[in-house]
């Protein structure tokens, strides 16, 4: 019980750094660099001060900081730059759509088993998500957004995979943040830089709460989870987020829409109940 709440918390997390992403772009209120770099700013300025508080040293120089720092970064790019043309959740569902698929295909390569049920349940999300975005009037979002989105995607995956070596969560995930506020200055430093108090206030919450905490509690949550149970569950962020923005932002709830995410809460029922139901035939 304890594993599923968390869980579910995680998830609100994650979907709440696109409704704020997109509420603070779409506003007007900032661009989509600073976001990006407000957000891990503040992000490892409230994880460091936590480690500083509980104690224990800052992994900067562990092998895993490479892939981490390059993968985030990835993600934090891609993130801000779709959500200037996409909805919050259509955009998060490209982005745990790609995540889905690359954590299936990765365990795949790596010679790991997928039954006949995860499979049967990740094909049904996959549906949803094809249908999601398919082309129409109520799309939301364009080509260029959508590909922004999966490279946010691959990012996010990688950044999963490797978090699951960690031994310390909450350390491991501030020190890639430090490492990737460089990395984020150096490629996307531009002219057309703007930042208004909201603006900034939102990157920060989206930093310091949903993104620096939230990523941290992930960290801890992974290694309980087989990584096709954890790239199905992602997908539970789309539901939320499009509901999200559908109360808070007034973005369009249309058919398509209703009917992806019917598929997809039905194909994670029966994904991440496969392991059980396997079990009781056993």
């Amino acid at each position: 019980m304890r594993l599923i709440l968390l869980t579910c918390l995680t998830m609100i997390a994650f979907a709440s750094n696109s409704v704020l992403n997109r509420m603070a772009v779409d506003g007007g209120g900032i661009d989509p660099s600073s976001f990006a770099m407000i957000r891990v700013l503040a992000g490892a300025v409230a994880l460091c001060m936590i480690l500083t508080v509980r104690g224990g040293g800052l992994p900067m120089l562990h092998r895993d900081r490479i892939v981490g720092a390059f993968s985030l970064a990835a993600y934090m790019i891609g993130f801000s730059l779709a959500y200037v043309t996409l909805d919050a959740g259509l955009g998060a569902l490209i982005l745990f759509g790609t995540v889905q698929v690359t954590m299936f295909g990765w365990t795949a390569l790596r010679g790991g088993h997928s039954t006949v049920r995860q499979l049967t349940g990740a094909s049904i999300a996959f549906t949803g998500l094809l249908i999601a975005l398919w082309p129409d009037d109520t799309s939301g979002g364009d080509i260029v957004g959508a590909a922004l989105m999966v490279v946010a995607g691959l990012g996010w995956a990688a950044y999963t995979l490797v978090g699951k070596r960690a031994t310390d969560p909450l350390a491991a995930t501030a020190a890639n943040f430090v490492w990737t506020l460089p990395l984020l200055a150096l490629l996307l430093f531009g002219t057309n830089l703007h930042a208004a108090p909201s603006g900034i206030a939102l990157a920060i919450l989206s930093g310091a709460v949903t993104s620096g905490l939230g990523y941290a509690l992930w960290y801890s949550i992974l290694p309980r989870l087989t990584p096709q149970t954890a790239a199905v569950l992602q997908l539970s962020v789309p539901l939320i987020a499009i509901a999200a923005g559908a109360l808070l932002l007034g973005e369009a709830l249309s058919f398509t829409l209703a009917l992806a995410s019917a598929l997809v809460v039905g194909g994670i029922a029966v994904a991440v109940t496969a392991s059980r139901a396997q079990a009781g035939h056993s």
